[in-house]
């Protein structure tokens, strides 16, 4: 009637049911109601299952309550796999480059026209620059490059990159970049009538940055149309609204990038 004597061998033993990891798409059978289907995710501590007709249901995760291949067992929740360290980037955008540190200053050299140009300079390629061993030098003005650049005395391993603001077919300044001719200097420059205009006008607050008429200061007019007082007040509200390349326009990124690498080839 009970078969085999009940005291026969180690009958006190319970039967282990192995422990199997969730992992998505992993098809199961759940023990009691036979619905059979693919683990999604997780909701309130249960399993998401969805069959083949895509049906989702939620079972708890208790001990011995789904069948795998036929066999019966307990599905647990993964362990978070371990975070991947992000890279660190430098304002710019490049890769940050660890326990590194800058180079002393090369001969090489970037100009800009003034000190709000290199401000903003700094703020986004500064680490780069750093790094490479490439100083930033404000110009006051751009009125004399031919003569500044002839002062310099350029060469294959002194070269120079300048940064001109409005460098647009017609305009004064380009007229005086077409002076400069040697071939270890390179000039480029952005459409913007200031380094001001290169940042993107809603960092600021503004939907587009208002037009100045001819003949007015450009930095005034800006002030008086946005209701600030003086031209270091509004040049604070602008950098202080600049954390990396993505506050500030292509045509100046597509600028400097270009200078950078002119000036470190080897």
């Amino acid at each position: 009637m009970y078969g085999e004597d009940v005291l026969k061998g180690e009958w006190r033993r319970r039967r282990v049911v192995p422990e199997v990891d969730a992992e998505r798409d992993l098809v199961v059978e759940d023990a009691d109601s036979g619905f059979c289907g693919a683990v999604i995710g997780f909701e309130l501590g249960a399993v998401v299952l969805e069959d083949r007709h895509g049906k989702r249901r939620n079972f708890p995760l208790a001990p011995a309550a789904f069948l795998l291949d036929g066999q019966t067992v307990t599905l647990r929740r993964p362990s978070a796999a371990p975070a991947q360290a992000q890279r660190k980037v430098t304002a710019s955008g490049s890769i940050a480059v660890d326990n590194v540190r800058a180079q002393v200053a090369k001969a090489s050299r970037i100009w800009v026209e003034g000190i709000h140009d290199a401000a903003l300079v700094e703020r986004i390629w500064g680490d780069d620059l750093r790094i490479e061993g490439i100083v930033v030098e404000p110009l006051d003005g751009i009125d004399d490059l031919a003569g500044a650049v002839r002062g310099f005395r350029p060469g294959p391993q002194r070269r120079l990159g300048v940064l001109v603001d409005h460098l647009v077919p017609g305009s004064k300044e380009s007229r005086i970049v077409a002076a400069v001719t040697d071939p270890d200097v390179l000039v480029t420059g952005h459409p913007y009538v200031d380094i001001w205009q290169a940042v993107k006008p809603e960092r600021v607050g503004l939907q587009k940055w208002p037009v100045i008429p001819p003949g007015r200061p450009w930095k005034e007019g800006i002030c008086a149309a946005v209701g600030v007082r003086e031209p270091a007040d509004m040049w604070r509200r602008i950098l202080s609204s600049v954390s990396s390349y993505k506050d500030v326009e292509t045509p100046l990124i597509n600028s400097m990038e270009r200078l950078i690498d002119f000036v470190t080839v080897p």
